[in-house]
């Protein structure tokens, strides 16, 4: 299909959406009119005008919005060709081999993603500036042969106008979700006020001493709703329309990028992207912002300079990752094929001897990379999270963000122990506990399953015991590293590693062994309290209260388990 029909069945669906409105409010009228000439009056009549109009205006809203949302586009560093002459000259190089005019700006963003877009005119019959933004995570984890890959998919795009026809497509989007978003919004207020208003009907009840009404709001918002799943039918209609176009292009854009930069470039770049998608979204939430709960920040240049130090620490587990392309289903409105499918296709076509081109990191496109880092820091960080203190390295932040996470754990046998004390769950609380020979007493207190609450003796214990040793463990930690006796082990490739300080004799503490002994069935505490420093107590004998023998073992259903 053509650059002009393609624009001209992108403006018949935009166009659709405005007669389907209007013949929405058509409807809604002729009900009115119909019902007010078969005798309907007075009151009944006004509140049917009233509903009417509650339900048209969204409709009549969605006719004003005719503007196309702004603020959609990353939020990046613009590049200039001094600042990045390599970056610069490569994009132009594809795009003269893609035929086509090469953007403008060159955006460098902070996500796994790469995207053209280009500000057309005359709905989109006429060209406009163009601008290229590119994810600076696929350039530290991309080789320069499959980065270039991806630059000539994303050129690809234009060469076909598909960026030049988006904004009518983007708009009639936005005009059918906005509009069932309007009604949406209308039916769960209306719901709302009416379970404020049988809420208060209870509480009156209540009051008096009668039995609570039930707070359900029915139908309330029914008329809201069932506008929003009309207007989901065209939506889904509309979606159907346009991404079935929107994957053909997908696939055009494949095989331009397979013909410019190689078959095998191409293919191991699209089995590369997912496992770098979950690669920085792990990276994001476990080292990008470790700090934040101790409102501090990685070194400058470290918040996106990590993921690369990252991905060379976990080289086998991506390499296992791009071996196995993901097998979910995509989204029937996902504008993109299956990637298993884009994959399928490049990797049938025939060889054509382009396997040892740009074996080279794709950060050698980028003039100096430490500087890209530290200025892409200051345009994607909002305000608040840019103005918090730097840490001095990774290790300063993790000892930071671990000592803030022990002092305000809050786990189940935190809470237990506080219920079952009446007092500040501490590990001298909960020691005391054990030694009164009250642990499985508590270990009632905890979340428990059915199956949990229901058993007995040994079985009751095993069940319970996961739960304790986590609880135990988090607040002795919390204790040493009120201490200054706790570090922690940083490392890109395994989980942080808690170090204990040696003691007084240079024997090497064992936490989880002391932890392990305060749990078992007959509780020794000594090995703890020599752990975090206290007076060593006698133990409990196995014939004191609470012991697995003793009549006070848990042999029947724990009280007050919840399921």
């Amino acid at each position: 299909m053509g650059a002009t029909l393609r624009a001209l069945r992108a403006l018949v669906l935009l166009a659709g959406f405005y007669v389907f409105g209007l013949l929405l409010l058509a409807a809604i009228l002729a009900v009115d009119v119909s019902l007010a000439l078969a005798g309907l009056r007075g009151p009944a009549l006004l509140k049917l005008c009233i509903l009417s109009a509650l339900v048209a205006w969204p409709i009549v809203q969605g006719f004003l919005m005719l503007r196309t949302p702004h603020g959609e586009d990353p939020v990046g560093l613009e590049v200039s060709e001094a600042d990045e002459p390599e970056l610069w000259r490569t994009v132009r190089e594809l795009a003269d081999a893609v035929r086509t005019r090469a953007p403008s700006r060159i955006v460098l963003t902070g996500d796994v993603n790469a995207a053209v877009s280009e500000d057309s005119r005359f709905l989109g019959m006429l060209p406009g500036p163009r601008a290229l933004c590119l994810g600076v995570p696929l350039v530290q984890g991309l080789s320069e042969a499959q980065l270039r890959s991806v630059l000539a998919h994303e050129l690809g795009h234009y060469s076909h106008a598909d960026t030049r026809l988006a904004g009518i497509t983007v708009r009639g989007r936005a005009q059918v979700m906005r509009t069932i978003a309007r009604f949406e919004e209308r039916a769960g207020r209306t719901a709302d006020r009416e379970r404020a208003r049988l809420q208060e009907k209870s509480d009156r009840a209540v009051a008096k001493g009668k039995q609570p009404k039930d707070v359900d709001p029915g139908r309330a918002g029914i008329s809201f709703r069932t506008m929003a799943k009309v207007y989901g039918l065209y939506a889904r209609f509309y979606f159907w329309a346009t991404l079935a176009g929107a994957r053909r292009q997908e696939f055009a854009a494949d095989a331009a990028a397979a013909r410019i930069t190689g078959r095998d470039a191409t293919a191991s770049a699209l089995r590369e992207i997912p496992g770098l998608s979950a690669a920085h979204a792990f990276y994001l939430d476990r080292y990008a912002t470790l700090g934040l709960s101790a409102d501090l920040m990685p070194p400058r240049g470290e918040v996106f300079g990590g993921f690369g130090r990252m991905l060379a620490a976990r080289e086998l587990e991506l390499a296992s990752m791009r071996a196995e392309l993901p097998t979910e289903t995509v989204s029937r409105y996902d504008s993109h094929p299956p990637i298993q499918e884009r994959v399928r296709r490049i990797e049938a076509l025939a060889p054509d001897g382009r396997t040892d081109e740009g074996k080279g990191a794709a950060s050698g496109l980028l003039a100096d990379v430490d500087r890209t880092l530290a200025a892409l820091e200051d345009v994607v960080l909002i305000d608040t999270v840019r103005s918090l203190p730097r840490a001095a390295g990774w290790q300063e932040l993790l000892d930071a963000s671990m000592d803030v996470r022990l002092r305000s754990a809050d786990s189940p046998v935190h809470r237990a122990l506080a219920m079952y004390t009446q007092a500040p769950p501490t590990l001298a609380a909960l020691l005391k506990v054990i030694e009164d020979g009250q642990l499985w007493k508590l270990a009632q207190r905890l979340p428990l399953s059915e199956q949990a609450a229901a058993a007995k003796g040994r079985a009751f214990r095993e069940f319970a015991r996961p739960s304790l040793l986590g609880g135990v463990k988090a607040m002795a930690l919390a204790e040493l590293s009120a201490e200054s006796r706790l570090t922690w082990e940083f490392s890109w490739s395994e989980p942080a590693a808690p170090r204990v300080v040696a003691l007084a004799d240079g024997t090497e503490p064992d936490v989880e062994a002391a932890v392990e002994a305060a749990v078992a069935d007959v509780p020794e505490t000594a090995a703890l309290r020599a752990l975090v420093g206290s007076a060593r107590p006698t133990a409990p004998s196995p014939d004191s209260p609470g012991s697995p023998e003793s009549p006070d073992s848990p042999d029947s259903p724990a009280p007050g388990a919840s399921a």
